[in-house]
C-alpha cells in the first residue's frame, strides 16, 4: 500500500515522485517551470500547500496525466491554451475515483472515458479555466445535422457499449473572462449517444462561462456550447450560479442533448454571434428555470427553441432578441407549460437562421408554435412584443391547450388574449 509522503521543491524531484508508485502524496509549494508532460502514478494526490503553488508547462507539452484514483488540488496548472493541462489515461480500465479541487488552469480539462476505460467516478470542484483552445480536438459527437466541438472542460463517455457508464459530481466550474472567452465550448458534458455508454452527474453547477467556437460564419453543421449536455448524459441537476455568455456564430449558450431532471439558470444568458441560441432543447428536460433574462444580439439567434425531445416545464424571467430572423421563443414538439414573467420582445425582422443543420429564413417573432408544436399551458406575463417591420408577435401553427398572454404589440397598442 502506498504510504510516502514527499515535499516537493524542484522539476527533478517532481518529476521522480511522480514516476514512484511508491509515494502516495506529493505536496508542492512553490512555482515549478519547463515541466515535461506528467503522469500521476495510480493512487497518487498532488497537492498545492500555498498560493504559489505552480505547475508550468514547457511549451507544447500536455500537462498531468491522470491515471486512476488520483487526486489533485490547489495548483495553478498552466500549458498552452490548445494543449491538455489535465487529461487521462485511456489504457486503464477502471478510472477508480479521479478528484479535481481548487484549481486554477490554463489549457484544455479533458477527461475520456474511450479505449480500455470501462468506468469510473469523477469528481470536479472549483475548477477556473481562465484560459484554453478545444477547436483541434477532432472527436466530435454529431447529431440532428451538426457537430459540436469539445469544451475548455469536456467529461465525455465515448464508449459505445451501454455498460460503460461513468459517473460525476461537478461543481464551481468556470471558463473564460469576459471579452476574452475560451476557444471551442465551455463546459462539455456527454455520453455516447442514446444507445452507448452513460454519462450520470449528480450536479453539474457552473459558475461564470464565457466562450467562442470561432466557427466560421455560415458554417452549417458545426456548433459549440457555453454549457452543452450532450446525448448520452443524463444529470439530476444542472444548474448556472453565474452569467452564462457565448460570441461567435453558432455559438449556443445552453444546449440540451441529454436528459436533466432540474435545469436553474440563476444568472444572465446572452448570445452575440448569429444563430446563437440562448438555450435549445433536443433532449428532455423535466424543469426548466431561467431567473435572468436571455439576451441574444446576431442575426438568427434566438432565444429559446425545443426543435426535438421535450421540456415539461420552463420559466424564464425576460426573453430580448436584437436582430433579424432571431425568433424569442419557438417549439416545434410536444412540451408541457411555458411562464415568462417579464415578456418577450424583439426587434428584428426576417433574416436568416442556423436551424438542425439547415440555414432558413425567420421572422422575429416574439412566440412561435410551429406544425407539430403543442404546449399544455404558455403565459406570458408582460406582453408579446415586435419591432420589426411586418413581424407578427405571434405564430400558432401548432396547439396550445390554455393559452393567457398579457398583451400584443406589433410596432404601437396593445391587444390582450
Amino acid at each position: 500500500m502506498n504510504q510516502t509522503q514527499v515535499v516537493v521543491l524542484s522539476t527533478e524531484e517532481l518529476i521522480d515522485a511522480v514516476a514512484n508508485p511508491q509515494i502516495a502524496h506529493i505536496s508542492i509549494a512553490a512555482e515549478l517551470a519547463g515541466l515535461p508532460t506528467l503522469q500521476l502514478s495510480r493512487g497518487q494526490t498532488l497537492i498545492g500547500t500555498s498560493a504559489q503553488a505552480a505547475l508550468r508547462f514547457a511549451p507544447g507539452q500536455h500537462g498531468l496525466r491522470l491515471c486512476a484514483d488520483n487526486h489533485v488540488e490547489g495548483p495553478h496548472v498552466v500549458t498552452d491554451p490548445d494543449h491538455r493541462a489535465i487529461y487521462n489515461d485511456s489504457g486503464v480500465e477502471q478510472l477508480g475515483r479521479l478528484v479535481l479541487r481548487k484549481l486554477r488552469v490554463t489549457g484544455v480539462v479533458q477527461l475520456l472515458a474511450r479505449d480500455r476505460v470501462r468506468g469510473g467516478h469523477v469528481e470536479v470542484h472549483d475548477i477556473d479555466i481562465e484560459a484554453a483552445d478545444a477547436r483541434a480536438y477532432d472527436e466530435r459527437p454529431k447529431g440532428y445535422g451538426v457537430e459540436v466541438i469539445q469544451g475548455a472542460f469536456t467529461l465525455w463517455n465515448r464508449q459505445a457499449d451501454p455498460a460503460v457508464t461513468i459517473t460525476a459530481d461537478l461543481s464551481g466550474l468556470s471558463a473564460g473572462r469576459e471579452g476574452a472567452p475560451v476557444r471551442g465550448s465551455g463546459i462539455f458534458v456527454g455520453g455516447a449517444g442514446d444507445t452507448g455508454g452513460q454519462l450520470i452527474a449528480r450536479r453539474v453547477e457552473t459558475g461564470a462561462v464565457y466562450s467562442d467556437g470561432g466557427i466560421a460564419h455560415g458554417t452549417p453543421d458545426r456548433i459549440t456550447g457555453g454549457v452543452f449536455i450532450v446525448s448520452g448524459a443524463f444529470a439530476h441537476s444542472v444548474r448556472n450560479l453565474g452569467p452564462v455568455t457565448t460570441y461567435g456564430p453558432n455559438d449556443m449558450v445552453l444546449d440540451n442533448w441529454g436528459t436533466v431532471d432540474s435545469w436553474v439558470a440563476s444568472d444572465k444568458i446572452t448570445s452575440y454571434g448569429p444563430s446563437g441560441i440562448g438555450f435549445v432543447n433536443f433532449g428532455t428536460v423535466n424543469r426548466l428555470r431561467v431567473d435572468g433574462a436571455i439576451e441574444t444580439f446576431g442575426q438568427g439567434a434566438r432565444g429559446f427553441n425545443v426543435y426535438a425531445g421535450t421540456v415539461h416545464s420552463a420559466e424564464f424571467e425576460r426573453v430580448i432578441t436584437h436582430a433579424d430572423g432571431a425568433v424569442g421563443i419557438q417549439i416545434s414538439q410536444p412540451v408541457g407549460s411555458i411562464a415568462v414573467r417579464r415578456g418577450i420582445e424583439t426587434y428584428g425582422g426576417t433574416g436568416d437562421s442556423l436551424v438542425k443543420g439547415v440555414v432558413l429564413k425567420l421572422s422575429a417573432i416574439a412566440f412561435s408554435v410551429k406544425p407539430g408544436g403543442v404546449a399544455r399551458e404558455v403565459v406570458v406575463e408582460g406582453g408579446l412584443v415586435t419591432h420589426g417591420e411586418g413581424v407578427e408577435p405571434l405564430e400558432l401553427h401548432g396547439s396550445v391547450s390554455v393559452l393567457r398572454i398579457e398583451g400584443l404589440r406589433a410596432g404601437a397598442g396593445f391587444d390582450g388574449i
